[in-house]
């Protein structure tokens, strides 16, 4: 075959492929560039997302398949046998749909990236989420496409090829079905949200903030400072705690008093909790009552919500509310209950008292007298 090629082609016909190809490059890095300096000018100028877009998908570009349309340019200027004429046809368009998934590719990630870039600035990290998501599961099927275009290019009998996938992958679905339940379950995740990048939750035991949700697992960086890696699968099926969607937060805090706390003051307790926590911009009372009597105090509960989710914010008010009632309770002479214990003994009986109850104590024959 190579053999033929050469007989078949003088010198002048490979001085003019040569030069044709050289043309054709030169032609097409210049035009390349003036066409992407001239769009990305006019993408600075304008406000429409088209001139974005070409800006985008051009610069996707691949130098070595251009490279390769330049060579088969050249081959026009030769006389190929018809094995190799086929070949190199089939290469070229093998290499042009591959060229095309590129283009795509850029121009689905554009695409995205615009479409998920507006919203609300909250849900920035829902956003990320999806997008990352759809992004992937939009290269797996552009580029299957790409891959069953390229076979059946190369001759391939692609419907047989599908069907016999179709039936293996019924085995390959009961082998992998750990896998799919997890890719599964991150859509779901995408779909529904129940959390996103960036919101703090808690899974049974474990708590973090979600750094990453992909298709098989998510990562959650731990108060400690850890990684925590779940399956995605395994976490739909726990209960979520999400904190970041947490509009109020609600407290519940009790304190107890000693004992010996006169009646008036119990009274002022409550109207000294709420004001307290009134006393505190974050913090919305709820109630403040006399619970009951604990084993070794008088019980008082407050509830209160905080305005903000943020655990900071909560700890600063209960903080500030707890420093004033130490302060009220001093100046009333109000003590705080600790856990007490009272152990009352008996004294033992002495000699003496023993003496005088045998004497007290009526003896048999005086019982039978009185019996008689």
């Amino acid at each position: 075959m190579f053999r033929q090629l050469l007989a078949d082609n003088t010198s002048a016909h490979w001085l003019s492929a040569l030069l044709a190809a050289s043309v054709f490059l030169v032609v097409l890095y210049f035009l390349r560039g003036v066409v992407l300096r001239r769009l990305q000018r006019l993408a600075g100028n304008t406000d429409t997302l088209i001139d974005d877009f070409l800006v985008e998908v051009l610069s996707a570009t691949r130098v070595l398949l251009a490279s390769v349309v330049s060579l088969y340019i050249a081959s026009l200027f030769l006389e190929l046998p018809t094995g190799l004429q086929k070949i190199v046809d089939r290469t070229v368009i093998g290499l042009m749909l591959l060229q095309c998934g590129f283009w795509a590719t850029r121009g689905l990630d554009f695409w995205l990236r615009h479409r998920f870039a507006q919203g609300d600035v909250n849900e920035t990290g829902a956003r990320e989420m999806t997008r990352s998501l759809l992004s992937f599961l939009g290269r797996v099927v552009l580029w299957s496409l790409v891959a069953l275009l390229i076979l059946d290019n190369l001759g391939l009998n692609v419907t047989a090829l599908i069907a016999s996938l179709g039936i293996g992958g019924i085995a390959v679905a009961l082998a992998v079905q750990n896998i799919l339940g997890d890719l599964f379950a991150s859509l779901s995740i995408a779909i529904d949200k129940p959390f996103v990048i960036g919101d703090f939750i808690t899974v049974d035991d474990l708590m973090g903030t979600v750094e990453h949700v992909g298709l098989k697992t998510s990562r959650i960086r731990g108060l400690g400072g850890e990684q925590i890696v779940f399956s995605n699968n395994d976490l739909l099926k726990s209960r979520i705690r999400n904190y970041k969607r947490m509009q109020e937060r609600r407290v519940v805090f009790a304190i107890g008093v000693t004992y010996d706390t006169a009646e008036p003051a119990l009274k002022t307790i409550p109207d000294l909790i709420r004001q307290a926590i009134e006393a505190q911009t974050a913090a919305r009372f709820d109630r403040a009552h006399f619970k009951g009597f604990g084993a070794f105090s008088l019980d008082f509960e407050a509830v209160y919500y905080v305005r903000e989710p943020d655990y900071n914010v909560y700890m600063d008010a209960q903080q500030a509310i707890n420093l004033q009632l130490v302060r009220d309770f001093a100046e009333r002479g109000i003590g705080f209950a600790f856990p007490t214990q009272t152990l009352h003994i008996a004294s033992a009986p002495t000699l003496t008292d023993m003496a005088q109850g045998a004497e007290n104590r009526p003896s048999p024959a005086s019982d039978q007298a009185t019996a008689s």
